[in-house]
């Protein structure tokens, strides 16, 4: 979706040029391709508004006492709201509790790396958590802890609020902890990843999390992960082109 806009807002810009120069203008008038655009547009600032008492809630929230005592702040999500694309992690980290974002450590650069393989940016795609606090590690000065079972289940609302203001055409849960929260059931990632789930009728695709390829950095793990994002990209009907399909082989 995104990109009909932006080749659209490219016609519009180069149109008036057009009709100056050429000695056959097209025919197309601008005031009918604004129409096209106002009428086409997503509810973007529908969905803005919307979202914006969320992020408030969400900001304030003291359903777990342990994280909001312990956190710098919450880490609601960003990127496009009308994104064909929602990816989902587990928590924010130590990098994420003091930036505000979602997946800006070393396992985000990495993502950002997988998106830009997939053909968008960060600003084409949303990011998210299930949970939007940072897990708290008591006596410990550095390091992070998986979300217990417990604290997903009290945050999820927030991400399944996100996820129907945002509408997007696929989700895509990155690691084990991630699934869990979402679907509430934990499974070996080998028996999860690969295949078509579904979260409230919106397709889900389940992978491994960045930082397991920062962990295992063997072209066999990154294959697995770029298939997936393959099949992702094949739902979306997007062009793949025979370099993308032989990455990782």
């Amino acid at each position: 979706m995104s990109e009909f806009f932006s080749a659209l807002d490219s016609v519009l810009s180069g149109l008036g040029q057009l009709q100056r120069e050429s000695d056959h203008p097209p025919r197309a008038t601008r005031s009918a391709l604004e129409r096209l655009r106002l009428t086409s547009a997503p509810r973007r600032s529908e969905k803005a508004e919307r979202l914006a008492p969320l992020r408030e809630r969400v900001a304030v929230c003291t359903r777990c006492p342990h994280l909001a005592a312990a956190r710098i702040q919450t880490v609601f999500g960003t990127g496009n709201l009308d994104a064909d694309i929602m990816f989902i992690g587990e928590a924010p980290g130590a990098d994420e509790d003091r930036l505000g974002e979602p997946f800006v450590g070393r396992a985000g650069q990495l993502l950002t790396k997988i998106i830009g393989a997939m053909g968008y940016t960060r600003d084409d795609v949303y990011i998210a958590n299930v949970l939007k606090c940072r897990p708290d590690t008591p006596g410990r000065s550095a390091g992070n802890r998986p979300p217990t079972p417990e604290e997903m289940a009290t945050c999820l609302p927030y991400l399944a609020e996100q996820i129907a203001i945002i509408e997007p055409r696929v989700l895509v849960a990155l690691g084990a902890t991630a699934v869990e929260g979402l679907l509430e059931f934990r499974a070996p990632m080998s028996q999860l990843r690969g295949r078509w789930h579904s979260y409230h009728d919106t397709p889900l695709m389940i992978t491994y999390h960045p930082s397991y390829l920062l962990r295992n950095q063997s072209n066999t793990e990154k294959r697995k992960v770029w298939e997936d994002m393959l099949l992702v990209l094949e739902r979306l009907e997007r062009r793949i082109t025979e370099k993308q399909r032989g990455y990782f082989r």
